[in-house]
């Protein structure tokens, strides 16, 4: 690895050291093994998908804001407001309680990330507004995040936010999100050949973390979700799909073409489930004995499911694309 590679791998360290969970130093010395997955190793690699995502960025990706406002103005409502809104009212129709409907509020204000940006391209859709989407709901996810989830604490949980602090978790995630991204696009300015070099091989090892990541959850859970599988996994599937359903027909109402429609659907639809996963990690400790906490499990199961979703989509978008080619 080259001095600029070792350099960012090394801020990636220290900024994922400072941004621990402050429930970490509360624990019992019994459960120091469980913390390790959240405290250490779930946001080591959220810093480092972030980070992935940033190295393939630069400031030109945000440009799109300013000379496509309709096309980014119809998906950014979509995913900073409509989409938390039909998380609580799917979590609600669905009869999710507690840590569950919480844990579906957290991927329901989740961004895209590098996921969306991938199923974009390989749906014929406008992968330079993908990106801008992703960069820009990145950074204002930091702020709205933590007080869309108090919100949702405070109605499923029966106040249980008392403790749950909106300054601390939104740090936590300018520390394990936005940071990381500027990271990335500091490298690529900087050097962009070395930049180009790396980013080949730090995209599949991002991707590789996320599967780790999913899983682990799943495995983590794996009682919980059997007992909630009948709710959980119609209430995530169910979610997914009125999102695509929303952002493509909100875009054709507006009048953008199939291409960026394509785009907005998928930005609507598709959420960074690692984003949830370490979250949900970051707000509350898992159960004694568990690895992972109930509140990620939403996002565990989102991040399998949503395969089985956009698959069709996907396929539909690419039909029509050669079609009219």
């Amino acid at each position: 690895m080259n001095r600029t590679g070792i350099l960012a791998v090394t801020a990636l360290v220290l900024l994922t050291v400072f941004a621990a969970p402050a429930q970490a130093q509360e624990e019992e010395s019994g459960e120091a093994e469980s913390n390790v997955i959240v405290d250490v190793v779930l946001p080591v690699s959220l810093a480092f998908i972030m980070f992935s995502l940033g190295i393939g960025l630069t400031m030109e990706d945000f440009s799109l804001i300013f000379r496509e406002p309709k096309a980014f103005g119809i998906g950014i409502v979509n995913q900073m407001l409509v989409l938390p809104l039909m998380g609580f009212a799917v979590a609600t129709a669905a009869g999710l309680e507690g840590e569950l409907a919480v844990g579906l509020i957290i991927l329901a204000c989740c961004p895209g990330g590098v996921t969306s940006n991938i199923i974009t391209k390989l749906a014929k859709g406008d992968t330079a507004l993908s990106i801008s989407y992703t960069a820009v709901v990145s950074v204002v996810t930091v702020i709205s995040l933590p007080i869309v989830v108090g919100l949702s604490m405070d109605h499923f949980m029966d106040g249980a936010n008392a403790d749950f602090e909106v300054l601390g978790l939104g740090l936590q995630m300018f520390m394990l999100t936005a940071l990381p991204v500027a990271i990335g696009m500091g490298v690529r300015s900087y050097s962009p050949d070395r930049a180009n070099a790396m980013e080949g091989g730090i995209s599949k090892a991002a991707a590789g973390l996320f599967v780790i990541i999913v899983l682990a959850a799943i495995a983590s859970e794996w009682d919980t979700l059997m007992d909630n599988i009948g709710t959980l996994g119609p209430a995530v599937v169910g979610l997914n799909v009125i999102m695509l359903t929303i952002g493509y027909q909100s875009a054709k109402m507006l009048d953008l073409e199939a291409v960026r429609a394509t785009t907005v659907a998928i930005e609507s639809g598709i959420q960074n489930a690692s984003v949830g996963i370490t979250v949900g990690g970051l707000i509350m400790a898992p159960a004694a004995g568990e690895t992972i906490s109930t509140l990620s499990l939403p996002s565990g199961v989102y991040g399998v499911l949503m395969y089985l979703v956009i698959a069709p989509f996907l396929f539909w978008r690419r039909s029509v694309a050669a079609a009219s080619e």
